[in-house]
């Protein structure tokens, strides 16, 4: 199995060029599999395991995450991207503490994102914002942990891609190592903000069937794709059709489409024994 610093030294070279998928899982199970696949980094998903513990996106506190990425970590042998939503802090001294614990879980990378979280100014101020980013830092820098940060804004409804590029090119100059604007989708948008963050590379997060294709990003200039909570809510699309089926017309056509036992049971039998040895 590498070890923690042989995993952000891989982490770090993935972002050096091309362009490579980094799913998002949403427990160990899912985890495993998505290692299983050949993927070459995995990234936790803040909606996907919330959903998974009853509750909504933004609801899970700073200890149960931490329980979580670091849950992750220790069952895989890859390089794992924590996201670690706005570090559970708007103090940046809070934050920076809050990071340094995330980094003793092992993980290869985390992400920050500027989205304080408050309804009448959802976005810190970008001055507020790129101190954060500089405050995580310094708390990632003798580790060697990679630090993703997030500019939050089309997620709260500021689609001005001018705002977007002039945050991340804040938080780029903040010492953020891989920056990341989830909800851009229009091509033009892409390739401005991967124009505008260069040399560091940019996370382009696609969430559904958006006419965009791995081929694409790359083209793009993208360095890594991201899908969020969209495994997640994949699972749990299958997993809703099948009870609604058998709720409201009690019919079990809906486990059609369900994962073989036999499939699953050798899977994790298989990858339990290469995990021990």
């Amino acid at each position: 199995m590498p070890t923690i610093a042989e995993r952000r030294q891989t982490f770090h070279e993935l972002h050096r060029s091309g362009c490579f998928a980094i799913p998002n899982l949403w427990d160990i199970g899912s985890a495993r599999y998505l290692q299983h696949l050949g993927f070459k980094a995995i990234a936790t998903t803040s909606a996907g395991f919330a959903f998974s513990r009853g509750l909504p996106d933004g609801a899970v506190g700073r200890d149960m995450m931490l329980e979580h990425i670091r849950e992750i970590v220790e069952a895989t042998d890859i390089p794992v991207n924590a996201d670690f939503e706005n570090g559970y802090a708007d103090d940046a001294g809070e934050l920076a503490r809050n990071v340094r614990l995330c980094v003793e879980t092992g993980v290869a990378g985390l992400s920050i994102e500027d989205n304080s979280g408050r309804k009448d100014r959802p976005l810190y101020d970008v001055d507020l914002a790129a101190e954060r980013i500089r405050a995580a830092r310094e708390a990632t820098e003798d580790s060697g942990t990679l630090l993703v940060a997030r500019a939050e804004c089309f997620l709260v409804g500021v689609t001005n891609i001018d705002e977007v590029i002039r945050r991340l090119t804040a938080y780029a100059n903040a010492g953020a190592d891989c920056l990341y604007a989830p909800g851009i989708r229009d091509r033009d948008h892409i390739a401005a903000v991967v124009a505008a963050v260069a040399p560091k590379p940019l996370n382009l997060l696609i969430g559904g069937a958006v006419g965009l294709t791995m081929s694409d990003a790359t083209a793009l200039g993208v360095r890594r794709v991201s899908v969020g909570g969209a495994l997640a809510r994949a699972a749990w699309g299958g997993f809703m059709r099948a009870a609604k089926q058998l709720a409201e017309d009690g019919r079990f056509h809906g486990f059609m489409d369900a994962a073989p036992h036999d499939e699953l049971q050798e899977f994790f039998r298989d990858d339990t024994k290469r995990h021990k040895h």
